[in-house]
């Protein structure tokens, strides 16, 4: 009698089968749940690296980013042929290059001749981070240039991050009608190039003016300027004169329209 009650409790094998099923779902449905849970915590752990790392931390808004894997759609250069987006052998994969040290551009004024502006996007306080690397043989001036506060081509501000300082060289100048000007306030004794990628960073305040650069220490800038003559503007990036590969630029700031 026993017997018989066990067989007729056994479970049929279709209902074994089901069971089975049910519990494979239900791990299948767990394992996506947790993947899921896990992107979102390596999400928010990368996110709190890149801040570390670049010791980044600002109420300014995200307006723009840029990693020129799908192009440069975006960017707006003062001569079509120096500037490209090429494949890299490196985890960089495309960056933007400009490869042509003798531009066809002609500036009104002694200025950089070989810019790339960001289109579409005006700003009056940013904080803007950029990687570069000088691709150009060393010398004296060997540069990276970015540009802020663009509004003309007569009127803007830039950075020169040269080799060796002087007057002219790895200092922060003003475009204003006439010949770049020196603004700067503090500076060091030259950008020390080497084929490696660095990273730049400026931060800019209108309403006292204020303007910092960064290279590679996010900590202690490298140049200071106070400045107000332009309030709003673009940004870009280039040489003086000279190549370079730019990739992973991102963009903080307060949108203005263009008066």
């Amino acid at each position: 009698m026993l017997a018989q009650r066990a067989r007729r409790i056994r479970p049929s094998p279709l209902r074994q089968q089901g069971s089975v099923a049910f519990e494979v779902r239900k791990i299948a449905m767990f394992r996506k749940v947790l993947a899921r849970a896990v992107l979102g915590l390596s999400v928010l752990i990368d996110a709190s690296l890149v801040i570390a790392a670049e010791g980044e931390q600002t109420d300014l808004p995200l307006v723009f980013r840029e990693d020129f894997e799908n192009g440069a759609d975006h960017w707006r250069p003062s001569d079509d042929q120096a500037w490209k987006v090429k494949q890299t052998d490196t985890d960089r994969g495309r960056v933007y290059s400009q490869f042509v040290k003798k531009s066809n551009f002609n500036p009104p004024h002694r200025s950089p001749f070989n810019i790339s502006l960001l289109e579409g996007v005006t700003v009056g306080d940013f904080l803007l981070d950029a990687h570069v690397l000088s691709t150009h043989p060393d010398y004296g001036h060997r540069d990276a240039v970015i540009v802020f506060g663009y509004q003309d081509p007569a009127h803007f501000y830039y950075v020169h991050l040269g080799k060796k300082a002087d007057d002219h060289a790895n200092q922060i100048f003003i475009v204003n009608d006439a010949p770049r000007t020196k603004i700067s306030l503090t500076s060091t004794d030259g950008t020390d190039w080497d084929d490696q990628w660095h990273h730049v960073r400026i931060r800019r305040r209108t309403k006292d003016g204020v303007i910092e650069i960064y290279f590679d220490d996010m900590d202690k800038p490298v140049m200071t300027a106070k400045d107000k003559h332009f309030q709003w503007g673009r940004i870009g990036v280039g040489t003086f004169d000279d190549t370079s590969d730019w990739d992973d630029i991102k963009l903080h700031g307060v949108k203005v329209d263009k008066p």
